[in-house]
C-alpha cells in the first residue's frame, strides 16, 4: 500500500512513529510576515529552471531577467574589472590622456606594452568606463576615469588594494581564521601588535603616508558638515600625520590643537604641523590610546577613521577615555564609512566586513550601533549630520554632560 501523499504530492514529514512533522525550511515560519510570505515565494520561483527560462522569454519579465543576470555577472568579473583599474593606475593612463585624447599606437609607446596588450587594456577600459573611445581610432578619459586625476589619495588606496586581493585569494581560509598573518595584517600592525608603542619606523612610515594621502576629501565633507571654530581646542586621537589637525587650522585661524598617536607617527605629525606653520598651536603626544591615558583639556575630540579599525571591546575602552579626556559640555565627533548607508550597503558589509577581517582587527558598524556605544560611554544626544559623500563618510556627533570649563593643554 503506498503512503499518503500531501497535498503538493510529497510524503508527509514526520518523525519516527508518526512523530511531529519537521520544519519545511524552504517555507516561512508560523507567523512571519508577509514580505517574508513574498520572499519565500519569489525564492520557490527564482530557484526553479523553468520559471527562469518563461522569465528570460516574457516580454515583460524579460528586462529584469536581463538585468539580474548582469548583475551576478558583475559579481563574478569583479576582480577582472579591479585588475583593470590597478593596471591602468600603474600605467599612469589617466595622467597621461588628462592632456588629450592618444591613439593606440602612441599609448602603446608611452606605457611600453606590445600593441595588443594595450589594445586590449583600453578596450577593457572602455567596456567599464574608465575610458572613452574618440573620433580619430583615439582613446580618452571616460567618466570613471577622469577623476583619478590629480587624486593621489584614490590612486594610493588602489594600488594599496594589491594586499587584499592576495588576501582573499582564498576566503574560506580568511574566514576560518587561517590568514592572521596576511598581506592587510602586516601592512596594518597596530591592529595586531601586542606592544604598539615600539613598533618599527619602515611600516608605520607606510601606513600613514597611505591615510594621510587618502585624508583630505573625507577632512573636507566633516570640516563641512560641523563648524569647528566654534571651539578652543581640537585633540585628534588617533590623527596620524596631522592631516585633519592641518584642514581643522584652515577653517579655524583660533582653535588651538592636540593630536594623539602613536610615538612614530605623533613624531612625524609633529614634522608636519611644524612645516604648516602650526607648531605654536599644537601639541603632539606619542603614546598608546589603548593603554595610556589621553591628554585632558580639549572641549572637542575628533575620531576620524579610527573606530572602525577595532573591536567592540577595544572601542568601548576607547571611547571612555576619551569621554574623560573631553571637558564638560565638550563635544566628539566620530567620522567613518558606516555599515548600512542607504545606496552604499555593499560597501559596509562586503566591502568593509573583509577588509578588516584581514587586517586582522574591526568591523563595520552601523550609525544606530555606534550611537549605542557612545551612549554607553556616557556620551548624550548623539546624532547624525550628513555629509557630501556618505559612501566614503558618515559623521556622528555626541556631547559630554556638563558645563564647559576653561581650557588647558599644558
Amino acid at each position: 500500500m503506498n503512503p499518503p501523499r500531501s497535498a503538493c504530492g510529497a510524503p508527509p514529514q514526520g518523525g519516527a512513529a508518526g512523530g511531529p512533522a519537521e520544519p519545511d525550511p524552504r517555507r516561512p515560519l508560523d507567523g512571519a510576515g508577509w514580505i517574508d510570505r513574498w520572499r519565500a515565494w519569489r525564492d520557490r520561483r527564482l530557484c526553479d529552471p523553468r520559471f527562469r527560462s518563461w522569465a528570460e522569454r516574457f516580454a515583460l519579465t524579460r528586462p529584469i531577467a536581463r538585468r539580474r543576470a548582469a548583475q551576478l555577472f558583475d559579481l563574478v568579473a569583479g576582480f577582472v574589472y579591479s585588475q583593470v583599474l590597478a593596471a591602468c593606475v600603474r600605467l599612469g593612463l589617466f595622467e597621461l590622456l588628462a592632456a588629450g585624447p592618444l591613439t593606440l599606437e602612441r599609448i602603446a609607446a608611452r606605457v611600453s606594452l606590445p600593441l595588443e596588450g594595450a589594445r586590449r587594456l583600453l578596450d577593457a577600459a572602455v567596456a567599464v568606463r574608465l575610458l572613452e573611445r574618440r573620433g580619430g581610432e583615439r582613446y580618452g578619459l571616460g567618466p570613471l576615469g577622469a577623476p583619478l586625476v590629480d587624486n593621489p589619495g584614490l590612486v594610493a588606496m588602489i594600488e594599496h588594494h594589491a594586499a587584499l586581493y592576495r588576501d582573499l585569494a582564498d576566503p574560506l581560509a580568511l574566514l576560518r581564521g587561517g590568514r592572521a598573518e596576511g598581506a592587510l595584517a602586516q601592512y596594518w600592525p597596530y591592529a595586531t601588535a601586542a606592544e604598539r608603542r615600539g613598533l618599527d619606523a619602515a611600516p608605520l612610515a607606510r601606513y600613514s603616508g597611505l591615510m594621510s594621502a587618502s585624508l583630505p576629501l573625507v577632512a573636507e565633507q566633516v570640516l563641512d558638515a560641523y563648524p569647528v571654530a566654534r571651539h578652543r581646542c581640537l585633540l585628534d586621537i588617533g590623527g596620524g600625520e596631522g592631516g585633519f589637525l592641518c584642514a581643522a587650522a584652515r577653517r579655524a585661524p583660533r582653535l588651538r590643537l592636540m593630536l594623539a598617536d602613536l610615538p612614530g607617527v605623533a613624531a612625524r605629525a609633529a614634522e608636519r604641523l611644524a612645516h604648516e606653520g602650526l607648531a605654536g598651536r599644537a601639541v603632539v603626544f606619542g603614546l598608546d590610546f589603548h593603554a595610556d591615558a589621553l591628554p585632558r583639556g580639549a572641549d572637542l575630540v575628533s575620531l576620524v577613521r579610527v573606530v572602525h579599525d577595532h573591536d567592540d571591546t577595544p572601542v568601548q575602552a576607547l571611547l571612555r577615555a576619551a569621554h574623560a579626556a573631553l571637558e564638560p559640555g565638550g563635544t566628539l565627533l566620530l567620522a567613518e564609512p558606516m555599515a548600512g548607508t542607504g545606496g552604499a550597503q555593499a560597501m559596509g558589509d562586503a566591502y568593509f566586513g573583509l577588509y578588516l577581517l584581514a587586517m586582522g582587527s574591526g568591523r563595520p558598524r552601523r550609525a544606530d550601533e555606534l550611537a549605542a556605544l557612545l551612549q554607553a560611554a556616557g556620551f548624550e544626544a548623539v546624532r547624525r549630520l550628513p555629509t557630501r559623500m556618505p559612501l566614503q563618510c558618515g559623521l556622528l556627533v555626541a556631547r559630554k554632560p556638563g558645563h564647559p570649563s576653561g581650557v588647558n593643554i599644558a
